[in-house]
């Protein structure tokens, strides 16, 4: 389930995804499968090719991509998701969902 983001953040997100352009969208988010985490970050893009490259250059591996017809998509968690957000330059993720603990 889904929470904690806005309908025109995720319309910004799948006209990116569905132009091409790879597009990363945190929100938080609970699945009983992994209660560790409180929050995903949807990193997608229509040109399956170019997603599977993108995320070979993180070490992610095109089998773990979920091919969805009009939203192909990795789903980032825990530490790879800090790491990837951080190496995109988006900080504000990781500070806007509470990816790290403050200490």
């Amino acid at each position: 389930m889904a929470f904690g983001l806005s309908k025109s953040e995720l319309a910004e997100w799948k006209a990116k995804v569905k132009s091409g352009e790879v597009a990363l969208l945190t929100h938080f988010w609970y699945d009983p499968r992994f209660p560790q985490f409180h929050s995903v970050t949807k990193a997608g893009c229509n040109d399956k090719e170019k997603l599977a490259r993108w995320g070979s250059k993180y070490g992610l591996k095109r089998e773990w991509m979920h091919e969805r017809e009009k939203f192909p998509h990795f789903d980032l968690l825990g530490d790879d998701q800090i790491r990837i957000l951080e190496q995109e330059g988006l900080r504000s993720h990781i500070h806007r969902f509470r990816l790290k603990k403050r200490h």
